[in-house]
This record gives C-alpha cells, structure tokens and sequence, in this order.
C-alpha cells in the first residue's frame, strides 16, 4: 500500500512539475514574442503613438470609410503591444519625428503630414498629385520607374519603416493611390510583420512597393510585391546639370 501511494504522489509531483515547466516555457515565449514585435512598432507597453489620418475627398474632417477600416487594422496591432493610439487629423499633427511612433496613412493630395514626409524622408520617390492628365492621377515614380493606377484593376501602395529622429522610434508610411491600397498595406503590415522584422531588423529601414490586384473583386486581401526600393527611395535624385 504504501509503495503504491508513494508511486501515486510522485505521478502527482512529475504531472505538476511537467505542467510548470510547460506554462513557462509558453510564457516565456509569448513574452519574447511579444518584445520583439513591440521593438519593431517601436511600442513597448504603455507607450503612446500617433495614428495621422487623411481626409475624404471634398471633406474638410471626414475620413474615408475604408481608411477607418485600415486604423482598425492598426489600431489592433498597438493594442497587442500594450500601447494606446492617438488619432489626429492630418492637418493638425504637429510633432517631429521619432519622439513617439507614427503611422502616416493617406497618399499626399489629401494627407498633409505625408505631403510633407515624402520630400523630406523619402526623396527619390515621388507621388503625381495633379488631377490631370487623369491617367497619370497618383502615379508613383521610383528608381526610373513609374506605376500608374488602372482602378480596381492594378493599384499600387508604398509601405514604408523608418527610423529617425532623436527618440528613434519608426515612422511607418502608408501611401496608396486610393483608400483600399492603404488598407491592403496595413493588412500586409499586420500579417507580415514577423517576416519583416526578420529581414531588416527590429530597428531596420525598408521602403516596399506593393500592388493591389482587383480591388473591386478582392478588395485589400490580393497584395503582391512589386520591390524593395528602400535605396533608391532613401537617396536624393542627381541633380540635372548646370546649363552651359
């Protein structure tokens, strides 16, 4: 009897022992997990960061509907990392940059703060932001290249990281050439951030270019890579030569 509840006891003890170490291991995991995805967002727990929003077409403070869907999408995304966003307008953001994390959505004819971030972190990259001729409406020019929308057909998103300014927190660029590109890159941001913070880094710089393929069959869930353009993006454009 008492080998039998001796055998007992340490079938008890080895279950409970086992259990432990399994609870610690998931534990210690998911904290590391959690760590490095708060280090690539640049969003440890109770920090703050700014979410700048664009504004609907003809609206002075309305946003597009599909826009709030991708700061849903973002929104998600800083609540696992145990940060708080903070919504502004775009026209009312008026802060430098790495002090606190930002994600910028919005191409530049209607995100004034993203007008601003292309020349300035981005200057061998540029956005057509005039209405005519209309095919070349939000064309995106890049490294000798250009990518013109055909609406819902083939539309295309710049997807950017960037590290900079004093504090060192990233500044993430979502500039699409209409609203659904904005929310397919922060789809692709959500679902791909593990991937890329295994590329370039928990602290890395990246400039993507990705197209969204029939938006108005598939809507922002259909997205491919186009190309990593982080250098020629990040490097100014030569000068034109003096005429002589």
């Amino acid at each position: 009897m008492d080998e039998d509840l001796r055998n007992i006891v340490l079938g008890v003890l080895a279950t409970g022992v086992s259990a432990s170490l399994g609870w610690l291991t998931r534990t210690y995991a998911w904290r590391r997990r959690l760590r490095r995805k708060q280090a690539f967002f640049g969003l440890p727990s109770g920090s703050e960061c700014l979410l700048v929003v664009n504004r609907l077409a003809g609206s002075e403070r309305g946003v597009h509907a599909t826009d709030v869907s991708a700061l849903l999408e973002l929104s998600a995304l800083i609540k696992d990392c145990g940060a708080r966003p903070r919504i502004v307008q775009h026209d009312t953001a008026r802060q430098g940059l790495g002090e606190t994390a930002e994600f910028c959505i919005g191409g530049p004819f209607s995100n004034r703060r993203m007008a601003a971030h292309l020349p300035n972190l981005l200057p061998g990259l540029t956005m057509n932001v005039e209405q005519e001729p209309p095919e070349d409406r939000g064309m995106i020019t890049v490294a000798g290249e250009t990518y013109r929308p055909e609406w819902g057909v083939s539309e295309y998103v710049v997807l950017a990281r960037l590290t900079l300014g004093e504090g060192g927190r990233p500044v993430f660029l979502l500039c699409g050439q209409a609203a659904v590109t904005n929310q397919a890159a922060a789809r692709y941001l959500a679902r791909r951030h593990k991937a890329l913070a295994g590329t370039y880094g928990p602290d890395g710089s990246f400039v993507l270019l990705l197209r969204v393929v029939s938006s108005q069959a598939y809507g922002p869930d259909v997205v491919e890579l186009v190309a990593d353009v982080t250098r020629a993006a990040l490097r100014a454009p030569a000068a034109a030569p003096a005429a002589t």
